[in-house]
């Protein structure tokens, strides 16, 4: 018998040996080369067991000691092959045969699965277990490195259940103990695969398989929502709950860190109500007992997230995880907050509604971000309490302070600034903070009046406003004569207000038929006015 090495392979993790199952291609041929057999003629290999008489027994030799990829030139003599006799009509009696064998596969009966880590994650928390669903890439080969099937290029991972049938035996166990992140390359013999039938498309009968896998995720139908505190303030006075409305940054990726989503790259919070099915089950779950300032992680398997089908960037079956910051929340319900900080001992006159107040103010976001400060500015800001000049909750949590008192004054979006916010100052449906110091306080006039006199209203008040006497005020005698009566403390017009803008007013309310005078039969005071239409009543 003789045998010539023509190839090889650097790599020989195994080579052939007696009761081994061999999968080879030949070209059989007499001395002068005249061929009489070829495999691949036929397109199929020759699947045969070794030593156990199956073949000739040059064969039987020669096959021994063989690495898969190995090529080898044999010349077999007649008493190791066919003998005197012969094949009748195919190898004449004492011919001597030659062999070019390339092996293709091999196996044995008593072969396992055999698993080979390349890569695994230093951290693992959780390993594939039986009746998991796993998504995963793979490149499947042969023995001899020749492709057949590639999710990589489909570009679409592999999505199943594990141990319960979904798959061949040999990858049902290849999978068992894997992490997410890992690759390993699985190789399973024949029959723990497709057997002696093979698939009917690409894979012959009697193939070992090599696959080369990455996981990308795992879960259970069992699984819930995992939370992972990263970060909790210290003070947490209040947590979200069901009807809250919360807005929040996250990153969103996949378990194996593939990024699908990121409110910070749209440079707005993403704004919702919690409990109420806005956002899907399993965030709706994940964002309750929240604290303002905190950082946690939100896992949640696909059957609370997008399911089977996924969204988007997000493919079916998809676990998700959530890196949430709670920028701040607040529920419909909620009213102001005021919170006293420091009030004088002699605290005994009391912002109300009309009166004209100076005061020191820094705003910023429930978690901390400042928006504007007036102390930057150097200067107060000054309003007239209950005329609209400031928004709802600040006019509220004005009310009953005294000068010098200084408070916090927490109002929620529904009293602020709304879902539209401030363009480039205030987001949207933002709960703001003012931290307030009150330093001026001018007490307003009776709710109605924009004018009233210190003492006594003289009897010919007509009189003597009309100055040149013709029967008619006009609006500039009318503003002369006010701004006398207000100079020599006679009378207060309403303060915060513009003077013009109030003598105009009271002018206008005067001239009752609208042709810029006023008269004697027009003009009447304010409680002249209360008393005939109490009297018409």
């Amino acid at each position: 018998l003789g045998v010539e090495r023509r190839f090889v392979p650097e790599s020989c993790p195994r080579a052939v040996r007696p009761g081994d199952f061999v999968r080879y291609h030949y070209l059989g041929a007499f001395p002068d080369g005249t061929r009489f057999d070829s495999s691949y003629d036929r397109g199929s290999t020759f699947n045969v067991f070794v030593g156990k008489g199956q073949l000739i027994a040059g064969m039987d030799k020669a096959l021994v000691g063989m690495c898969v990829n190995e090529r080898r030139f044999v010349k077999i003599p007649p008493k190791l092959a066919y003998g005197s006799e012969g094949v009748p009509g195919v190898i004449p009696p004492n011919a001597v045969l030659h062999f070019d064998v390339l092996l293709i596969d091999l196996w044995n009966s008593e072969d396992e699965v055999q698993v080979q880590t390349y890569f695994k994650p230093e951290k693992c928390p959780r390993t594939v277990q039986v009746s998991d669903f796993v998504r995963y890439h793979y490149n499947g080969t042969f023995l001899d490195g020749t492709l057949f099937d590639s999710s990589h290029n489909r570009m679409r991972t592999y999505d199943t259940y594990v141990g319960i049938g979904w798959l061949i035996p040999g990858m049902d166990q290849g999978l068992l103990g894997m992490c997410v992140g890992e690759k390993r390359i699985i190789t399973i013999p024949p029959f723990l695969a497709y057997g002696e039938d093979g698939d009917g498309k690409e894979i012959p009968g009697q193939a070992s398989l090599v696959f080369d896998v990455v996981l990308l995720d795992l879960h259970n139908p069992k699984d819930g929502v995992v939370i992972e505190n990263q970060v909790v303030p210290e003070s947490c006075e209040r947590r979200s709950q069901t009807g809250d409305f919360v807005r929040y940054h996250y990153n969103g990726t996949l378990l194996d860190g593939t990024l699908f989503d990121s409110s910070y790259s749209r440079n707005h919070t993403y704004d919702t109500y919690v409990g109420k099915g806005y956002v899907i089950a399993g965030m709706d779950e994940g964002l309750l007992g929240v604290c303002t300032g905190e950082k946690r992680r939100i896992i949640i398997p696909p059957h609370l997230g997008y399911g089977e089908e996924g969204r988007g960037k997000i493919p079916g079956s998809a676990v998700l995880i959530f890196d949430i910051h709670v920028v701040d929340f607040h529920n419909p319900s909620d009213s102001v907050g005021i919170t006293v900080k420091y009030r004088p001992s002699n605290c005994t006159v009391l912002s109300k509604k009309g009166d004209y107040l100076k005061y020191h103010y820094n705003a910023s976001l429930l978690d901390g971000t400042l928006l504007d400060s007036t102390h930057s500015l150097g200067k107060t800001y000054n309003i007239v309490l209950g005329s609209g000049q400031v928004v709802v909750g600040m006019d509220m949590g004005l009310q009953d302070m005294c000068v010098g008192e200084r408070r916090t004054v927490v109002i929620p979006p529904h009293l602020g600034y709304g879902e539209d916010g401030v363009e480039g100052e205030v987001p949207g449906s933002a709960v703001l903070v003012f931290d307030i110091e009150l330093l001026e306080l001018v007490s307003g006039l009776p709710e109605g009046y924009m004018f009233v006199w210190n003492g006594e209203v003289s009897p010919n008040l007509f009189e003597e406003i009309d100055q040149n006497h013709d029967g008619e005020v006009l609006l500039e005698e009318f503003s002369e004569y006010i701004q006398a009566q207000v100079e020599s403390g006679k009378g207060k017009l309403a303060p915060g207000f513009d003077f013009e803008k109030i003598v105009k007013n009271m002018f206008t309310n005067q001239d009752r038929d609208g042709n810029g005078k006023v008269t004697a039969e027009e003009f009447k005071l304010k409680d002249q006015e209360a008393r005939e239409e109490h009297d018409e009543l």
